[in-house]
């Protein structure tokens, strides 16, 4: 009955702790691409085959729904698995609906027409690969009409991040936020897609102001995924046992994770 986890680094880490607390009955296998992170900086077919294979052997570790914890991964590869690779009998996901319809204040499973929504000036921070792949205006305009999307890619967060040096990682934020507003002076909110990013939302609510509302995924994908398997518990697959696997060295990377979600993981090697 468990459920892949897959992100191309630690920051998945963030909705795994999410998930795991609104379903703490379901087993999670968490699989970090360490080996080939980050994701952000490379192409679209790279990724999707990283993806790939990435999402095979989740399947092997008996978890036939798969969340792809990572929005370059989801913006990049998810449409083309979907359309021309997934078995029927196996599911994957991705993080960007579950926030998008936070922001749309749109129901799961709502396929109306888009409409004019409340908020129209939406600042959105991403990776270089995500942000190239304008998937988060894709999926956006499904939903909603009128609305300005302000895009600014944040070169090298994620490494700070994943090396754990926060003081790099604040300079970075507030550079990024201050190129953003250069370019779009009053959003009213901010989209923080990439699943590290949580880790530095204080910083980015203060470097944009009180008044911007911050969306960023981990609880809005733990409530999309417990729904999602209310209606589909048929896609729990046969594992049994939680575990972090990873494609990088596993004792460097469960230093870091530990480091990252300031409590003692065990990664083992994929």
């Amino acid at each position: 009955m468990a459920v892949g986890v897959f992100d191309s680094g630690l920051g998945g880490l963030t909705v795994l702790d999410a998930v795991s607390k609104r379903l703490p009955d379901v087993p999670f296998v968490y699989l970090g691409d360490n080996k080939h992170a980050p994701y952000g900086v490379r192409d679209a077919d790279d990724v999707y085959t990283l993806t790939c294979a990435a999402t095979e052997r989740l399947w092997d570790a008996g978890c036939d729904l798969v969340i792809l914890a990572c929005n370059t991964a989801s913006a990049a590869a998810l449409r083309r698995m979907q359309e021309s690779w997934i078995p029927r009998e196996k599911r994957v996901l991705g993080v960007f609906v579950p926030l998008i319809e936070a922001l749309t204040e749109r129901q799961w499973g709502d396929n109306s027409p888009p409409r004019e929504v409340a908020v129209q000036h939406v600042a959105l921070f991403a990776t270089p690969a995500t942000v190239r792949s304008r998937a988060f205006q894709r999926e956006l305009a499904f939903r909603a009409i009128g609305v300005d999307v302000e895009a600014q890619a944040c070169g090298g967060l994620v490494d700070a991040i994943e090396e754990g040096d926060m003081i790099l990682a604040e300079a970075l934020v507030r550079s990024h936020v201050d190129a953003l507003k250069r370019k779009m002076p009053t959003p009213q909110a901010a989209i923080l897609g990439c699943t590290h990013y949580p880790l530095m939302q204080e910083i980015f609510q203060d470097a944009l102001g009180p008044e911007v509302a911050v969306y960023s995924q981990a609880n809005l994908v733990a409530e999309s995924l417990a729904d999602y398997l209310v209606r589909h518990p048929n896609m729990m697959g046969q594992g049994e046992a939680s575990m972090f696997l990873t494609t990088g060295d596993a004792k460097r990377v469960s230093d870091h994770a530990t480091q990252f979600l300031r409590r003692r993981i065990q990664f083992e090697a994929a």
